[in-house]
């Protein structure tokens, strides 16, 4: 015989399949907003007014102020205007007798550039939908687990289902390149008992660490002229080969070290990427700078400025080896992600409740695992004393050509969040 609890979760489950077109067309349309760094406004303002008018939550919007955050640990230094690009917080605040946990959901909605736009098969800002697959930037990273948690919230409450707790939606910007963003909003005192990321990056597994990530840009110096004089002139670009091979003699060094115990399996859980490097105007001009950025990984438990001055020691040391940037020493600064990695302990009640929630859904007990990249959940388990974890949905192609997210895995997922709620939140009908 079916108990109460299972009769309501099927209930809930019904909902969900019930206002699965509507999950659908609303993630279809999130994803064709073009929400790149700087460019999040609009979907944002769509978001807000959609989580007010179709989910019933109250909503408040932050603007992420440098001023008021750099002084906090995990603050990343960043280059650009905050102005008018919001997060956004949606509140379920519920009444009477609080009888389970509060939860925070957050989601990020800036996505990275889809170019080279002629190496993909579909509209990058299409969101076009072949054998139960979304394609398109930001459908898999991490539009997709978006639509999962609000939908999860907006079935519970459409079956007529009152939590016993709150809960905060958050959609926050900035996940690609500092996590102010999130910043701001824990700083503006939206908190809980614990929070879950819907990110894609083990699907749905539990995140239980990752890895610290900082930025990095170097200017090498040249000697211009014109290209009839090259051979007594310093090219820029090829002094700069000497920085990008020790910055990869850097990868090697700290990959050489002993694992994190998170990582022990790992064949090679700190990377290196050279993400952009800019140079010269002109064929016929010798340059006489170039810039290259990167992007480094490195262990939990390893402040991000430690990490900062090892690797400028370690580019300098190099330099010195080279006559040219010898006496022309490349310019080193850092800017972007200043992000620590963490471990999270699985053996609690998230991760029990969680696994529940995803059991009942699966029917199979749920994984956890570790990432070789950043996420926001390290502000809430590192600065906070609030446990948080990702789980999303399935997909591939994350900040590559041709991104896809399995809509079948969003489905599962955004019944898992709903079963989750049920169980750590409490309820009454």
């Amino acid at each position: 015989m079916k108990t109460e609890t299972d009769l309501t979760l099927e209930n809930v489950f019904k909902q969900i399949d019930a206002l699965w077109e509507e999950e659908v067309d609303f993630l279809q349309k999130i994803c064709q907003f073009p929400s790149t760094l700087g460019n999040e406004a609009p979907v944002q303002h769509y978001i807000a007014d959609f989580l007010e008018k179709e989910v019933g939550l109250a909503v408040s919007k932050v603007i992420p102020d440098p001023e008021k955050l750099s002084s906090h640990p995990g603050y990343s230094e960043s280059d650009w205007s905050y102005a008018e690009r919001p997060v956004v917080i949606g509140e379920y605040r519920s009444e009477g007798e609080k009888k389970g946990k509060s939860i925070i959901f957050q989601g990020h909605i800036d996505v990275v550039s889809p170019e080279p736009v002629s190496f993909w098969e579909h509209d990058p800002w299409g969101a076009e939908i072949v054998d139960n697959k979304m394609y398109g930037r930001g459908t898999a990273d991490m539009k997709s687990g978006v639509a999962a948690m609000i939908f999860a919230l907006k079935a519970v409450r459409d079956a007529g289902i009152k939590l016993s707790s709150d809960v905060i939606i958050k959609t926050v910007t900035e996940e690609e390149c500092t996590g102010n963003g999130a910043l701001a909003a824990i700083e503006e005192g939206f908190k809980a008992d614990a929070a879950i990321i819907p990110e894609p990056v083990l699907g749905q597994k539990a995140l239980t660490a990752q890895v610290g990530v900082i930025w990095v840009r170097v200017k090498v110096k040249g000697l211009g002229a014109h290209t009839e004089r090259a051979d007594k002139a310093v090219n820029s670009i090829i002094e700069s080969y000497k920085m990008v091979n020790a910055l990869l003699d850097y990868e090697k060094e700290l990959n050489s070290r002993e694992r994190h115990k998170d990582f022990a399996d790992h064949p090679h859980p700190y990377n290196i990427n050279i993400g952009k490097i800019h140079s010269g105007d002109w064929p016929s001009t010798v340059p006489s700078e170039c810039i290259v950025e990167a992007r480094v990984g490195f262990p939990p438990g390893i402040k991000p400025q430690d990490v900062k001055d090892e690797l400028k020691a370690f580019l300098l040391a190099a330099a010195e080896k080279d006559e040219w940037l010898r006496e022309n020493l490349p310019e080193i600064s850092f800017y972007g992600f200043h992000a620590e990695g963490f471990s999270i302990d699985p053996n609690q009640e998230l991760f029990d409740v969680l696994n529940d929630a995803h059991t009942a859904v699966v029917e199979k007990p749920m994984e956890v695992g570790s990432f070789t990249a950043t996420t926001d959940a390290r502000f809430y388990n590192l600065y906070y004393d609030i446990p948080a974890t990702c789980y999303g949905p399935t997909g591939d192609g994350l900040h590559a050509p041709n991104e896809w997210v399995d809509l079948d895995s969003v489905k599962t997922v955004t019944k898992t969040y709903a079963a989750f709620l049920l169980k750590w939140c409490g309820y009454s009908k």
